[in-house]
């Protein structure tokens, strides 16, 4: 059966609690301009917990570097988009997440407009490639967290920590 995903935003607060666990996960905050940063997801049940992979706008290091195990080029008709980085890749329940508005609304202005066009057609790539993204996020997780030799492991964020960390803040959320 195919993996439907979606886009999401991932709450600030949780996001800022996994950073002081892992100074690798990348930021949601306002006062760097990433608040608008979506997640792709939900990807991948990894030891028994959800994830979700960050999408990021493409720069200009993207377009000479080749898709690799933790990272996927997100391009359409020949042009960028976006890509994924799986080793970033954030353990999460659904309390955290807020599906992303790809609906163009009447109101919207044209800068949003261009946006929500471009996310769909990025979620329109994650979806027609579901089995490769969820395949990678399962082999970057069983090379970061096992006993692989994966090369790229030091860029991987700890997963296992994070998750330790995701128990702890649900169960917070919970009392």
């Amino acid at each position: 059966m195919k993996t439907v995903l979606s886009f999401y935003k991932v709450d600030m607060k949780y996001i800022r609690n996994l950073h002081n666990i892992d100074d690798k996960v990348l930021s949601v905050s306002p006062q760097t301009g990433k608040h608008n940063r979506i997640f792709v997801g939900i990807v991948v049940v990894c030891n028994n917990y959800k994830y979700c992979i960050p999408l990021s706008s493409p720069k200009k290091k993207h377009n000479k570097m080749k898709s690799a195990l933790d990272f996927e080029k997100i391009e359409v008709e020949g042009k960028l988009l976006g890509v994924l980085n799986y080793n970033l890749m954030i353990p999460i329940q659904d309390r955290q997440l807020q599906i992303v508005d790809l609906v163009s609304h009447k109101r919207d202005r044209e800068p949003v407009k261009r946006y929500k066009e471009l996310c769909r057609k990025e979620l329109l790539w994650c979806n027609n490639h579901s089995e490769t993204i969820c395949n990678k996020a399962n082999v970057i997780y069983k090379q970061c967290t096992g006993n692989g030799n994966y090369k790229g492991k030091s860029r991987c964020l700890d997963f296992i920590r994070l998750e330790r960390e995701c128990d702890r803040y649900n169960k917070g959320c919970l009392s």
